[in-house]
């Protein structure tokens, strides 16, 4: 990817004062709007310790730290963007971040409705499994059962780079809210949500990343070859892709919200490790983000 390209992105976050969404988590954010319905500017930044997705991660450990920033309209219509940076690089610091756009509906006071189209950039050499994505569109449902427990669904369709086919995911997952109010005898707030999730879907982005990353100057023998092939066929059918648990937790006090999301994932539907010889073998992957946002 161009240096121009990550200049602008670059420009655009930090003009606008330096959100991230929680990866393949189908619950609609509760911070969308003010009580009173007014606009909202949240500005933050988010520490991942690994780079995971859909349960598939590289054998190198990617650290990222994503400045990043939300805009919410009054109407429920919202804008947000966020820069990848990799502390742990010695080269090409900024890996690539997202733009997106999106509107949340509260349908009723249980009901939410999401739809949102983010825009991807990656690095030519980055080394999270999804860097093969350069689009996302995504609707999500949410509902409240008497605060009891809140099913969600979330449908993605994923475009991936040219010659490539693109992807469909199915998220759905149940998640209930611990709420602790007035915490300290002040006004902090303590919610811990437990959650459980399953992602299914087709997976062309593992395709694209195995061709693109892993086996591009690869000399490999027409038996190995013919391997390849059938199991990258097998690549673009929808299958389980992985369940996940996870715990976020979240402390408000003022305008300040910090964040803590520990998520354990057991990868369904692998390729066989001498396909991803050069990849993660590990189907159980652990991995957290820790958060600090202000909210206007």
């Amino acid at each position: 990817m161009s240096r121009y390209i990550y200049k602008s992105l670059s420009t655009f976050i930090l003009t606008l004062c330096i959100s991230t969404v929680f990866g393949q988590t189908p619950a609609l954010e509760k911070d969308n709007r003010k009580e009173d319905g007014a606009p909202l500017l949240k500005i933050g930044i988010n520490y991942l310790n690994n780079s995971v997705f859909m349960g598939r991660s590289d054998t190198a450990q990617t650290a990222v730290i994503s400045p990043n920033m939300k805009y919410v309209f009054a109407s429920g219509i919202y804008i947000s963007g966020s820069i990848d940076y990799l502390p742990n690089t010695k080269t090409k610091k900024i890996n690539g971040g997202d733009l997106a756009a999106g509107y949340i509906l509260s349908m009723t006071d249980n009901l939410d409705l999401g739809f949102s189209f983010t825009k991807l950039f990656y690095s030519s050499n980055s080394t999270q499994i999804a860097s093969s994505q350069s689009a996302t569109a995504n609707i999500s449902l949410d509902y409240d059962i008497a605060d009891i427990i809140t099913p969600s669904v979330s449908l993605d369709y994923a475009f991936n780079k040219r010659g490539f086919g693109n992807d469909i995911f199915l998220s759905a997952g149940l998640s209930h809210d611990f709420i602790k109010e007035d915490l300290f005898g002040g006004s902090g707030v303590l919610i811990i949500a437990p959650m459980f999730i399953f992602n299914a879907g087709t997976q062309n982005f593992y395709d694209a990343y195995l061709v693109g990353k892993k086996f591009k100057n690869a000399n490999k023998t027409a038996a190995e070859q013919k391997i390849i092939d059938a199991q990258k066929r097998d690549l673009s059918k929808f299958k389980l892709l992985d369940y996940e648990f996870s715990v976020p937790i979240t402390y408000k006090v003022n305008h300040f919200i910090f964040t803590f999301i520990p998520t354990y994932s057991i990868a369904q539907n692998k390729l066989p490790a001498s396909i991803t010889s050069n990849l993660s073998n590990k189907s159980r992957l652990f991995n957290f983000e820790i958060g600090a946002a202000f909210k206007f």
